[in-house]
């Protein structure tokens, strides 16, 4: 029995040590071993302002100050900032002499601790700190934006998708969305212009894409755009408006059908006579008219032909209308596609519309 309890001991031993280190680190969070190390930072920096006062400037706080603004959340934030406009304080009084200099060194640090309040407060709606808050975005902007990868469609088949942002951001208001039912030769694809450009689109743009892409691959074709008008319409936006263009494609036969809702028509090349077909629909803009009804367009993309699925970015500015913009893509196309399809899109993007304007395009061609 006594070997037994000496040999029970040690295992013993090991759960009790397992058990306080999980409650040493339940008790202390990341975030508040941030908030530690900052606020020894902040008397770090204190000291040495104190001690080295001719030396050293009081914006040397202004270090802490901005790790705190990325480092922290919305509930530590405003409390850090508070303290080291203590510390700021404790600084001034060790001073020999208030001069001009020190004067304007408190007020950019009190400026800057003002900036971060604001911004603390504005995240608060988010409830993270700054760089996770972004992080979250990015990967949710990347996450909706995979769906707008268009499904491999066969070797008898070229699809390829350009997306430009006004200014170059990262966010805008174009998106493509796209769906293919297991086992069935039917594609679905939609290109969705949400009112506005840039960041000012991209938070709508990202709910709508994945809204949209389930919309896609849950209804028939006839009820994609009639649900989506819905679905906006439910919203209650300021700027509640969408314009979209809906293929839906059948790759075994090339049959296809086109839906529009305010947008640009698609264009048909055919191969055979080297021309360009648009193909005019007729349907109004997603978000404005309920009941709306969207008339289809049929066709059929034979070996060699190409449809373009585009936005209003690459084919309309203030001094052209959309009429002018589209003959003007055509003859881009002609030109730009003569020698080849591969990497078409990229270069029709590059070369049509304005940096300053989104735009969206998507070709497809069935070889």
């Amino acid at each position: 029995m006594t070997e037994r309890r000496d040999a029970a001991r040690p295992a013993r031993a090991r759960r009790r040590r397992h058990l306080v280190s999980q409650v040493l680190g339940r008790g202390v969070s990341p975030h508040n071993r941030i908030l530690v190390a900052l606020v020894a930072l902040t008397v770090l920096a204190t000291a040495v302002a104190v001690t080295w006062s001719t030396n050293v400037p009081l914006t040397v706080l202004m270090v802490p100050l901005l790790l705190g603004s990325l480092l922290l959340g919305p509930r530590h934030l405003p409390w850090f900032v508070v303290f080291l406009m203590v510390m700021l304080m404790v600084a001034v009084s060790a001073q020999e002499q208030i001069t001009l200099r020190i004067v304007m060194s408190i007020a950019i640090v009190f400026l800057l601790c003002f900036i971060v309040l604001v911004t603390s407060f504005r995240r608060s709606r988010l409830g993270v700190a700054g760089v996770l808050g972004e992080s979250m975005l990015v990967d949710l902007r990347d996450r909706i934006l995979n769906q707008g990868g268009v499904p491999p469609l066969g070797d008898d088949w070229l699809v390829e998708t350009a997306l430009r942002s006004a200014g170059g951001t990262p966010f805008a208001g174009d998106f493509v969305v796209a769906t293919r039912p297991r086992g069935s030769s039917r594609v679905e694809l939609a290109v969705v212009d949400v009112s506005g450009k840039g960041e000012q689109a991209g938070t709508r743009a990202l709910l709508l894409s994945g809204a949209f892409g389930g919309l896609l691959g849950a209804l028939p074709p006839a009820e994609f755009l009639e649900a989506a008008n819905d679905y906006l319409l439910r919203q209650d936006w300021e700027e509640g408006f969408a314009t979209a263009v809906h293929l839906s494609l059948d790759t075994d036969t090339g049959a296809f059908e086109v839906r529009t809702a305010g947008h640009p028509p698609a264009a048909q090349l055919d191969a055979g006579s080297g021309r360009w077909t648009v193909h005019q629909g007729d349907g109004p803009v997603l978000g404005l008219i309920e009941n709306a009804e969207f008339a289809v367009v049929h066709g059929q993309l034979r070996s060699g032909d190409a449809l373009l699925l585009y936005t209003d970015g690459l084919v309309e500015t203030p001094r052209r209308d959309i009429g002018m913009g589209i003959d003007r893509m055509l003859g881009h196309a002609e030109r730009l596609l003569r020698g080849g399809l591969e990497g078409g899109a990229d270069r029709l993007v590059e070369s049509l519309g304005s940096d300053n304007d989104d735009r969206a395009l998507v070709l497809l061609h069935r070889r």
